[in-house]
């Protein structure tokens, strides 16, 4: 049970590898048109997973560089794009709105919590900051607060100034077009393939160390548990997830790759929910950071999963399924001694 849970969040972060980069290439058409199908398309979807691999088989400070650095220039595109496009917004446009009860709102707001997924990955590294028992947990609960009113403004921005933002490819740029000019749309354009970039060397960072850290406690096949003879890398557990990502993103489109990748996610979110009363209970100590009724909102949150399961498409349930199945063959491949 536990070696499936953080399969899937393997899983998780090979799918939203996948979907980000059919997310690029989208942005990237607007200065290379070609780059949104064709043979243009197979190649740069087999490029850019071997370079990042490259770059993470030489070593961890590189690749966490250059993920730093693009996280900076993302918060920056966005707050650009949202402080100025509100000064463009036809506010006449939400004048008339109105709820529509037949709507796919349980898909809407699964594809929804993609854009919030992966602030999991913040507790990793929770050991080594500061005052770590109580830290992470407000530090989550601000960064949340922080991405949502982002996302809000965004948007607004979005609805605001395009007039079917739903049939847009690349609703930022195009949103930019109409305030900023083609040259501003372009400098969004940009913005967001490297907001994108550093999105994917961050997942090409983290996602290896995940099977390494399987077969280190023989819970998966030994091969991926092998280090770089110069470099001190997992390299087998690199190459596998730059390959499979590679196959995934040629072969799957951005939502159902994201749909995959956030019902991968809830799995995860939805056993530490039911974990969290029951840990509490056998705890001899008091919880470090402890919410009022907080055992009631676990319940809730983990209805909310299993809602939020039931929206979801059977075909995307049935490859959860089955990427579910092939992890549990490779645990049977484990060692056994």
């Amino acid at each position: 049970m536990s070696f499936e849970v953080g399969w899937s969040l393997w899983l998780a972060r090979l799918t939203s590898f996948a979907a980000n980069s059919n997310l690029l290439l989208s942005y990237l058409a607007f200065f290379l048109p070609q780059a949104a199908g064709g043979v243009p398309r197979i190649c740069i979807l087999i490029f850019l997973p071997s370079i990042l691999a490259i770059i993470n088989i030489r070593g961890v400070s590189s690749g966490a560089i250059f993920t730093d650095v693009c996280a900076i220039l993302k918060i920056a595109a966005l707050f650009l794009f949202a402080i100025a496009g509100l000064a463009f917004v036809d506010w006449t446009r939400f004048s008339n709105f109105s709820i529509t009860t037949n709507a796919n709102w349980g898909g809407a707001i699964l594809l929804v919590l993609y854009a919030f997924t992966g602030f999991e990955s913040a507790v990793v590294p929770a050991a080594e900051v500061k005052n770590p028992r109580k830290a992470p947990g407000w530090a989550l609960i601000l960064a949340l607060g922080i991405c949502a009113a982002i996302y809000v403004a965004v948007q607004i921005v979005v609805v605001g100034t395009l007039p079917d933002p739903a049939s847009s490819e690349r609703p930022l740029a195009d949103a930019a077009q109409k305030f900023f000019r083609p040259a501003g749309a372009g400098l969004i354009s940009l913005l967001a393939c490297v907001s994108v970039l550093g999105n994917l060397s961050g997942s090409a960072l983290v996602a290896p160390r995940l099977t390494y850290a399987f077969a280190q406690r023989k819970d998966f096949p030994a091969l991926f548990g092998k280090l770089h003879r110069t470099y001190g890398t997992p390299v087998t557990s690199i190459i596998l997830f730059s390959a499979a990502s590679s196959i995934l993103a040629i072969s799957g489109q951005f939502v159902w790759l994201a749909a995959v990748s956030v019902i991968a996610r809830l799995t995860n979110y939805a056993v530490t929910c039911l974990a969290l009363p029951l840990l509490r209970k056998r705890s001899s100590e008091p919880p470090p950071l402890k919410i009022p009724f907080g055992t009631v909102i676990s319940l809730i949150a983990t209805a909310l999963c299993v809602w939020l399961f039931s929206q979801a498409t059977w075909s995307d349930l049935r490859v959860f399924g089955l990427a579910s199945l092939a992890g549990a063959l490779l645990y049977l491949a484990r060692p056994r001694s």
